[in-house]
């Protein structure tokens, strides 16, 4: 079951102390198929981190670690994902691009993916997390 949970962590850092790149490796010890996407390429595990836009498929969630405001640029190409939802983790919550998401039939969800992992909630039904209206 978690290989229909391929989850793309966007705004991944090679730096340890990072939530992103705590979140690959959390993503990872669950078992959990991982793409990264940041702003210097390296790899976190046996996950390679690329840069830019890189050609993607089957994208279950999105875990957003990337401010807002440097999200605009990548509006579009996220979206073109078609990922069943986007996790905005704390600090990278963006209400223009959950719109956008919810208008094209993906689920934006105001959460932390860590806390998501650690308490179960990861592939569970999304009832009790703040959606994002």
């Amino acid at each position: 079951m978690k290989e229909e949970f391929k989850t793309l962590v966007f705004g991944a850092s090679l730096k340890e102390v990072r939530y992103s790149n705590i979140a690959i490796r959390r993503l990872r010890d669950h078992g959990y198929p991982v793409v990264a996407v940041g702003g210097r390429e390296g790899e976190v595990l046996d996950v390679q981190i690329l840069r830019g836009h890189p050609d993607l498929s089957d994208i279950h969630t999105i875990t957003m670690y990337m401010g807002e405001d440097r999200q605009k640029d990548h509006y579009e190409y996220l979206l073109g994902l078609n990922p069943t939802r986007i996790i905005f983790n704390p600090g990278a919550e963006n209400q223009e691009l959950a719109d956008l998401a919810e208008k094209a039939g993906i689920e934006a969800i105001k959460a932390c993916t860590l806390v998501m992992l650690s308490t179960g909630q990861y592939e569970d039904v999304i009832k009790d997390l703040e959606l994002l209206h």
